[in-house]
């Protein structure tokens, strides 16, 4: 099988450079990974020279500033030096008259969208929109919908609402809406304590809703490399939700931990 890892960050001047994501990456029998640009960095050139000097691991999702009236034209020479997806938030537009212009861009690349955003942002009118408005643009929702921070963030003893979450899922009802699977550290708070072998022994059920929502072949996995180093860090983000959660069944988990991915991104030779 196959091992695809579809959130890493990796950069000279935040985070860490590739090196150090392959590392982690061969230690723990990742065999390839999407990186996904870092917020308000539209300069893209080091993610793609990430793809070119290691051919087959990498494939680049870009940034664009949505707010200039040549995204569109930036995106499709990014596209043309190898770049494979585009990062965008559920809320972002276009100046002028066609407001879509830049995920209508997307569609014409052949690109798909990894999206981040907030909870609220997945749930809105506005987001499920523009599912519907193009329909053959695949949209890969990160982080579980968002809802990780309101259980990290939520007071002792107390449990979040789930309908936010549960309006997020509906989206699957569009097939071309896809979620990213985190590692457990992104919704159970660390204990404290430290218990050992897994920290984690109360698990929301949160991806085994997703997996109800979205079936196997449209969730993937995705560390969130380099900030998971925070949390339970790279080989727990990977191991943990591939042994802890039932996916049921050994090729439906092949599915999320890379079938998936390999039929968004070409992970190019």
């Amino acid at each position: 099988m196959v091992v695809v890892d579809t959130h890493c960050h990796a950069s000279t001047c935040w985070f860490e450079p590739v090196e150090i994501l392959l590392d982690q990456m061969t230690r723990n029998g990742v065999d390839k990974a999407a990186l996904i640009q870092i917020r308000g960095q539209y300069d893209n050139t080091y993610v793609l020279e990430c793809v070119h000097r290691f051919p087959g691991r990498f494939s680049a999702v870009v940034i664009v500033d949505t707010s200039r009236p040549d995204a569109p034209a930036q995106l499709e020479r990014w596209v043309k030096q190898g770049a494979e997806g585009i990062r965008l938030n559920p809320s972002d537009h276009s100046p002028g008259r066609d407001k879509l212009a830049i995920w209508r861009k997307a569609v014409e690349l052949g690109v798909p969208v990894s999206s981040g955003g907030t909870l609220e942002e997945f749930a809105s009118a506005e987001f499920e929109s523009i599912i519907k408005e193009f329909p053959s643009l695949n949209i890969v929702i990160e982080h579980l919908g968002g809802i990780g921070r309101q259980y990290l963030n939520a007071r002792k003893g107390t449990q979040p609402t789930l309908d936010g979450y549960k309006k997020v899922l509906a989206l699957a009802q569009y097939p071309n809406t896809y979620m990213k699977v985190p590692g457990l550290g992104e919704f159970c708070p660390r204990p404290q304590p430290m218990i050992q072998p897994a920290p984690f022994t109360e698990i929301p059920g949160l991806i085994e809703m997703a997996l109800e929502a979205f079936g196997p072949q449209r969730l993937m996995w995705g560390s969130d490399f380099p900030p998971v180093a925070n949390r339970e860090g790279y080989r727990n983000a990977l191991n943990l939700p591939r042994q802890m959660v039932d996916y049921g069944g050994e090729e439906n988990r092949d599915w999320v931990f890379g079938g998936t991915a390999a039929t968004l991104w070409k992970f190019p030779e």
